[in-house]
């Protein structure tokens, strides 16, 4: 059994829980701290016990993915509010040195993000202030952006000019202060690969955008990657929560000597040119990089492909399941969803891929932005492939949701249908489209009002009676939509990490009947 150590982004399913079910039962151990130590959301967790912890057990590893945020803040939330400065954090960093001496041969695999800067007003992972100002922060980074380019509109210099009378300079100080610190320790992890401490690294991209703050310290990395002349060993590409996913199915494809062929087929002829809500670029670019990232190349037909990558994405602006939450409907019907994109070739070539080729067959979801496809699950279900699919994710962003789906299908190539694989099939299912489609929208406007305080962003703890709602209409519909044919799926745990709506952990596992 070989070991990989894993310092996650945060203490989240996603980044805590996916990575270890999707090693399951393969022959990688993962080695991970202690959730309490990681902290929760705003609340900062011990970075020295981290870096004691790392230090005590990265010894007798094989190789190590670390997070950096993690590393220096503590995680992605602390990232955004810490009050460090460059010359402390990179001083810590340095500490690898030690590693890098003591165990030359470890392949080290490292990310750390680009600071986001949301679109939106909203305090619940930013400063306090980005609650009533994060919008103006926004619009004043996009529109200084397009200033120092020459392409600012004469109404954008006006709403710039608004925004500059408005904005407390305090306010947006501290912001550009911490931007310009973190993009320092990012300069510094370039840095660091080009010398050889680590083996390959990451710069995944939390809600970017073309033009902005987030945009421009992209361009500084850039040219600090070309500068050093490690384009091969540091990639840069939207994605956050699913990065360590990715870097899993790397070392492992590395360790095997794999490099899987992927064939990537669209729901739609002009879905590569989509760009998909809270990135940056044409998501066909964004895949070839998840593709390469994960340790595998782009397979240009699909006789040759050891997986095949079916892309559910509208041929349009995509529609989100979190904002949409108050509609009863099954979300309105739309030229993009219904008229330019064809789910049933994609289902029937599914099928024919699976029978006839013996192909690994993976769905990304990324129809929807923050939950899965109601009728995709429908016709999964229809052509009876919900079990066969080497992979299947559709939560949070579309790299999200790529970069779960597609190691998933990476480690299926290599293991097979084991009993991790269905279980955590299971737990796609009921967490992207039972939860995200229906449980959640149904507590929200069901349950939660019935109950005073309480709110999609505040609910009643992480083990309150709103996550035992959540778990028994989870399991009624593992019960309607799941279980039959032979299998029983059931919840056995189920909790609302950051006690709030837009989120779920759970442990499921699937019986034969």
């Amino acid at each position: 059994m070989k070991k990989i150590l894993l310092i996650p982004l945060d203490e989240r399913p996603c980044n805590y829980d996916f990575p270890q079910l999707l090693a399951g039962d393969t022959d990688y151990e993962l080695v991970v701290p202690p959730r309490e130590i990681l902290g929760k959301k705003k609340q900062c967790g011990n970075v020295d016990a981290i870096w004691s912890w790392l230090l005590e057990h990265i010894v007798d590893c094989d190789d190590a993915i670390i997070s950096i945020d993690t590393l220096l803040y503590s995680g992605i939330v602390p990232s955004r509010l810490h009050y460090e400065n460059a010359e402390t954090l990179i001083s810590k960093l340095e500490r690898l040195r030690e590693v890098r001496k003591a165990l030359p041969s470890l392949n080290i695999y490292a990310f750390n993000l680009i600071m986001r800067n949301p679109t939106y007003s909203s305090d619940d992972e930013e400063p306090d202030y980005y609650g009533l100002w994060g919008a103006e922060i926004h619009r004043w980074g996009v529109i200084t952006h397009r200033k120092e380019l020459d392409i600012a509109t004469e109404d954008e210099r006006q709403e710039l000019d608004n925004i500059n009378k408005r904005l407390p300079k305090e306010h947006l100080k501290d912001y550009l202060n911490r931007r310009a610190v973190n993009i320092e320790v990012n300069k510094k992890v370039v840095e660091l690969t080009a010398e050889g401490l680590f083996t390959f690294s990451l710069f995944p991209q939390d809600d970017a955008s073309p033009y902005g703050l987030t945009a421009k310290d992209q361009q500084l990395i850039r040219e600090k990657i070309r500068h050093h002349d490690v384009d091969l060993n540091v990639y840069m590409y939207p994605d956050a929560d699913a990065a360590v996913n990715t870097l899993l199915a790397r070392a492992i494809n590395n360790r095997e000597h794999k490099r899987p062929l992927v064939f990537v087929k669209f729901a739609s002829n002009v879905g590569g040119a989509v760009i998909p809500d809270y990135e940056d670029r044409l998501v066909g670019e964004t895949i070839k990089y998840h593709i390469l990232a994960a340790g595998g190349l782009v397979a240009s037909c699909v006789s040759e492909a050891d997986i095949v990558l079916m892309i559910n994405i509208p041929s349009g602006g995509m529609q989100d399941r979190w904002t949409e939450i108050d509609s009863r409907s099954e979300l309105p019907s739309t030229i993009e969803y219904d008229a330019n994109r064809t789910l049933i070739e994609l289902i029937e070539y599914a099928d024919y891929a699976i029978s006839q080729l013996n192909k690994s067959v993976v769905f990304a979801d990324i129809a929807y932005c923050n939950g899965g496809d109601h009728l995709l699950f429908r016709l999964l279900r229809q052509k009876d492939l919900l079990w066969k699919l080497a992979g299947y994710a559709g939560w949070n962003t579309s790299s999200n949701t790529i970069g779960t789906c597609l190691p998933m299908g990476m480690i299926y190539s290599i293991y097979g249908c084991t009993k991790a694989h269905i279980d955590f099939l299971a737990l796609r299912y009921l967490e992207d489209i039972g939860f995200s489609c229906y449980v959640r929208r149904d507590v929200i406007l069901e349950e939660l009002p019935r109950i005073t305080g309480l709110d999609s962003q505040k609910i009643d703890g992480p083990r309150g009676n709103v996550a035992e709602i959540v778990h028994n209409r989870l399991q009624k519909f593992a019960d309607e939509s799941l279980s039959g044919n032979h299998k029983t799926v059931k919840i056995t745990d189920c909790y609302m990490p950051w006690s709030r709506m837009f989120e779920v952990g759970m442990e499921v596992h699937v019986h034969d009947s």
